[in-house]
């Protein structure tokens, strides 16, 4: 039987190696039972009207159970959308819209039945990190230096270093002892924007005078998910830290891929000797 080409595998599938692991099906696990636990939700409006006593609410039977199936077909249709978009990275008219409303309403509601069924919370972020980042890429985005920020968090500064460097990173001595001097290094390099946030506060106030295209960003599950969160529509890019010391505590930052994220987004070649963009695009998941 020949594949129809509608339904050809993403060529966007990044690594899962570079997410602590995580992969897609979890992501789409919870997505599918959150779309079922909202359904059966909204079914009740189809039939309560019909148990009320009294037959003059009788007519709202007819309204609820129109309101009800519209809201129901709507869900699943968002649902289908969504999975259909991250298996194939197809862009069509309303996917943005269908992200929106996962990022802002779903992934909520994801978190919470993932702590029911006892699933970990980090995996849950990390799935939904590197779906994310797949959906990124999908848009096809590039950029010029000027406006791509690469943000980062202050734990990757050594705790034991004098120089505070969360105003001006231009204190740094690029000693080595940390991975801000490699990362100046690769700023002078590439040209972009680059700024070290202490919350997400801060944060947003950097992105809001810097006003890039797009956001590269390095952080911990939890720091990532909320930062894309309160960043939609901005695309942002996320990049996990290693954490070799512990939570908040002297984070280290992988280059290879840091870098690569960059020349794919800034429509550079691959480095030579390189597999290609840091894409792995067969059996990843």
């Amino acid at each position: 039987m020949l594949k129809l080409s509608f339904l050809r595998k993403s060529p966007y599938v990044l690594p899962s190696e570079h997410y602590g692991g995580g992969r897609k099906r979890i992501f789409l696990g919870l997505l599918s039972a959150s779309c079922l636990v909202l359904g059966g939700a909204l079914a009740v409006l189809l039939v309560l009207p019909w148990v009320l006593p009294g037959e003059h609410l009788r007519w709202l039977g007819l309204i609820s159970f129109a309101v009800g199936v519209l809201l129901i077909v709507a869900l699943f249709w968002l649902c289908l959308t969504l999975i259909f978009h991250i298996y194939t990275a197809r862009l069509f008219p309303g996917v943005e819209a269908v992200r929106h409303v996962t990022i802002r309403l779903l992934f909520p509601l994801m978190e919470l039945l993932a702590k029911a069924v006892r699933v970990e919370r980090a995996k849950v972020r990390r799935s939904f990190i590197k779906v994310n980042n797949e959906f990124v890429l999908a848009r096809g985005l590039r950029t010029t230096p000027d406006r791509l920020l690469l943000l980062l968090p202050h734990c990757i500064q050594r705790s034991a270093c004098p120089h505070r460097l969360t105003h001006t990173l231009e204190l740094c001595r690029r000693c080595g002892a940390c991975p801000v001097g490699p990362l100046l290094d690769l700023r002078d390099k590439y040209g972009f924007s680059m700024a070290i946030a202490t919350g997400g506060t801060i944060a947003r106030r950097i992105v809001i005078e810097r006003r890039p295209r797009l956001i590269i960003a390095v952080a911990c599950e939890r720091d990532l998910t909320s930062g894309i969160q309160d960043s939609y529509p901005l695309p942002v890019f996320g990049i996990l830290n290693e954490r070799p010391c512990g939570p908040c505590l002297d984070t280290l930052v992988p280059l290879r891929p840091l870098e690569a994220a960059l020349r794919h987004f800034l429509d550079l070649p691959p480095e030579e000797g390189s597999t290609g963009p840091f894409l792995k695009r067969s059996g990843a998941e």
